[in-house]
Formats: C-alpha cells, structure tokens, sequence
C-alpha cells in the first residue's frame, strides 16, 4: 500500500475512534467518517484486486505561496490544508544556523522554529487538523440529524468539548486552536509536575484546568475517564490524546513537508539533502509525524522533492531520565520486529528528567514500528540509501546546557525538553556520532526540529543554569 494511500486509512479509522468518543446518534451524531478536506479516496476493483487512487487540490495557504515560491517541486502535498486555511497553524521558519554549521562542518544546519507556533510549540499542527477534523463531523451529523428531522438548512453549529491530558504543550495548544472554533471547549487534565506558569497560560487562554497526579499517565487516566462519563450521558465530550493518534501525526508530519519546501525554494540550500532530522520524543507523536511526512515525501510522485529526503536519518532525541522511546526502540532493535503487535514496549517506573514535558512512561508503539521500518527500508538488505533512525540521549545538563547556548546564539527561550533535539549537536560527546553517521556523505543539511514549549521564561533558565551547569 502506498504511503498516501496509507495515511487516508488512518486518517479514516482515526476518525471512527474519535466518533467513540461521541454521543449516539440520538443525542446529534451519526457515526460516518469524513474524509480530510483535501483528500478524496476513490476505491475500484480491477482484475488485479482493490486499488486506491487519490486526487488533491492545493491549500490556500500553502507555504510555498507565502514564500513567494512558484517552483512545483517547491509545491507541498496537500496535508491538513484544512486547518491550515483556518489559520490554526503557522508555517513556520526555516534558518541556518551559522554557531552550529560552524560546529558540525562540512554541513549546513538548519532550525526549523516551531517555538514560534500560536501556543509555543510543534502540536498546533496536529492539534489543529484533529480539532479541524472532529468539529467537521460534528458540525455534518447535526445537519444530517436536522435533515431527519424535517428541519433543513441547518448549518451544523452547537457546543462541543475536547478533553485533553498534557504536560502543558498539548493542552496549551488544544486551547489555542479551540479559541479559534466557534462552539469548542476545552478541559486539560495536567500533572502535579506541570509548571504554575503553563497551569496560568491555560486558565487565562480559557481552558477548564485541573490539577491531578504525579505523572502525565494519572493525568491521562482520569481524562479518559471524564469522557467515558460524559459518554454515558449522552455529552458531547472527545477525548483528545496529546501523541497517540493517526490525525495528530499527520498533522505533525507537515513540518517534513514545509521543510522540503523552503530548502528547495532558497537557492543557497536547493542542492542540498538531508542528512538527518532531529527532533524531541516524548509520546513519540512528533516521531511519528517526521517519519509519515518522509515517507510520504521519499515515494511521492516528485522526484526533486523526493531526492532530498533520500537516505536521510531521524535521530531521536531525550533525557536520561525520560528516554522511554531508546529503551522500547533498543528492545526492538534487537529481534527486528516490525509489526505493532510483536512490539515489546518499556514501561518506565517514572519520570526523573527536568524535561517534564517529555514525560510519558511509555511511546506510542507506532512510533517504534515505523522506526524500525525506516530503519530496514535505509539497510542494504533492504536496498535502501541509508536511512535509519538513530536514539540519542543526553543527561538534564547537556539539555540546559544547550538550551542556554541556543538562547545566546539565537536569542530565543526553550525548555530542556526541546533543548535535548539541540544537545546532540551542542555537545561534543552527542555530536561526534551523529557526524561519524554522516561521514562520506558529503555536504548534507542537519535540521532541527525546534519543538518548542512553553514552560520557560528567562527565570526559569537561570535556574536551570544554576542547578545543572
């Protein structure tokens, strides 16, 4: 099955999930899954079997158009156009890095600022075509309801609520893009580890907070349990997981394709590839994502797109205290299991990082199959380029270390969750592997997923620095 045609199925049956997650149809709601706006999935049956063929039609707010871009390889593939003509996520910048480039020559280093984000970090993107996605539904079956009920031109409308669990980034940016829904709500269920000033920015954005457990899994736990309540009588509450769904991960996965875009349309940086992303693994959602949009990207129908991304490597990036993916992805690694079903997870016992927004005790075991299908697709055996996935963990002083240093070359504030997708390059122990993977390839771009987040203001740093450098 194609990659595209692979994403519009888990797009489809995450729909249906959510749809679980809503009142019967007696209450407003029939359970008929919607297509993504800018997917159109046609099923015929030849001699040969089933095929999928898809049409798309370009978004609006393509990041191309907004760079002036008139290349057609510099054209994306149409992924969450929906959201993004709403304006619920920005396309964000794409710069070199002149200290890092310095650091890891011959190659060019690139920062992909998603710090700048609405809410402060990378989940708009999925948390605005999920929320995009749940309200279309919505707003489709009540006018469906209403046709039923003699009662036509109804336009849909009506209050709905997404219940999120978050260490603050998800729930910050489920808020964000709900403000920008008419008749969303939002309620966030935080951990007793969540940051006061992250628990402030989500009252003041309008969010029904509460305070609960030591980690984000007790969070989550009575999250869902609030849902399957409100289920029960007949409510309209979806439950919203901040990693652990197929819509967020596309979502997720345009940062590939806006990266592809703006290396191609600079002509300081069209001929380069990509030789690695790097990029912060909490739940594994942004993994996910990354992986999705290049995938997508390497087998799409343009060649020029799809040669950037040839033989390029994922390294992902956490805290020792919080590194539940390399111990998932180490376990796995050594029996080469691919399906999600033969995964042997790790389940960490706690999390005992100052990177608490990387605080999930176990992945999306999603995140550790298509990595792993990366991995083989890139090996000899494989026929590949030289794709793999690599897991680079850093300790909380390396992660503040390089969020200071980030700080000072950039002049922007990030949290060490984000600083341990910089700490592989900042620090010299980290960076001699990702390079020594690098070696004969030549001059290639190393992009750094910048995922930003929120709970950090100038305070907060120098108390970092204070406690850890």
């Amino acid at each position: 099955m194609s990659p595209t045609a692979r994403t519009a199925l888990l797009a489809l049956a995450a729909t249906v999930v959510l749809l679980g997650s809503l009142p019967p149809p007696s209450s407003g709601f029939s359970a008929a899954p919607a297509v993504p706006h800018c997917l159109f999935v046609r099923l015929s049956r030849s001699s040969s079997g089933s095929s999928i063929a898809t049409t798309t039609r370009p978004s609006p707010r393509s990041p191309t158009a907004m760079m002036g871009a008139h290349s057609s390889s510099a054209d994306p593939p149409c992924v969450a156009s929906e959201a993004r003509s709403l304006d619920l996520f920005s396309t964000t910048p794409l710069i070199r890095s002149a200290p890092l480039s310095d650091l890891c020559g011959p190659h060019d280093v690139y920062l992909k600022l998603d710090l700048l984000q609405p809410s402060g970090s990378f989940k708009d993107r999925g948390m605005g075509h999920l929320c995009a996605t749940v309200r279309r539904v919505y707003d489709a079956n009540r006018r469906r309801e209403a046709e039923g009920r003699g009662e036509g031109g109804e336009s849909g409308g009506g209050r709905m609520k997404v219940v999120s669990s978050s260490g603050g980034n998800a729930g910050l940016a489920a808020t964000t893009v709900a403000k920008k829904m008419p008749g969303m709500d939002v309620s966030v269920v935080v951990p007793e580890t969540t940051k006061p000033m992250v628990v402030e920015k989500l009252r003041t954005l309008g969010a029904e907070v509460t305070v609960h457990g030591a980690n984000w899994n007790a969070a989550d736990g009575l999250a869902r349990k609030w849902v399957e309540e409100a289920k029960e009588v007949g409510e309209g509450a979806v439950y919203v997981s901040p990693y652990d769904n197929p819509l967020l991960w596309t979502g997720h996965s345009t940062v590939i394709d806006e990266m592809v875009s703006q290396l191609l349309a600079s002509p300081s940086s069209s001929h380069l590839k990509v030789g690695a992303v790097l990029a912060s693994v909490g739940g594994g959602g942004l993994l996910c994502g990354i992986l999705e949009g290049i995938e997508r990207t390497r087998f799409g129908e343009d060649p020029r797109r799809s040669d950037v991304v040839k033989g390029t490597k994922v390294v992902a990036c956490e805290t020792e205290g919080a590194a539940s993916f390399a111990a998932s992805f180490e376990r796995n690694s050594a029996s080469s299991k691919g399906g999600d079903g033969d995964l042997t997870m790790v389940r960490l016992d706690g999390i005992t990082s100052v990177a608490t927004s990387l605080g999930a005790l176990e992945v999306t075991p999603i995140a550790v199959s298509r990595s792993l299908r990366h991995r083989e697709r890139g090996s000899e055996s494989g026929g590949g380029d030289g794709e793999d996935v690599l897991s680079a963990t850093c300790t909380d002083a390396e992660a503040v270390e390089a969020c200071a240093r980030f700080a000072r070359d950039h002049r922007m504030l990030v949290e060490p969750a984000c600083g341990a997708a910089l700490a592989p390059l900042y620090s010299e122990r980290l960076r001699s592997r990702i390079l020594e993977d690098l070696g004969g390839d030549g001059r290639r771009a190393i992009v750094v997923e910048v995922c930003g987040g929120s709970g950090v203001d100038v305070e907060l740093l120098a108390g970092w620095k204070r406690k850890f450098l």
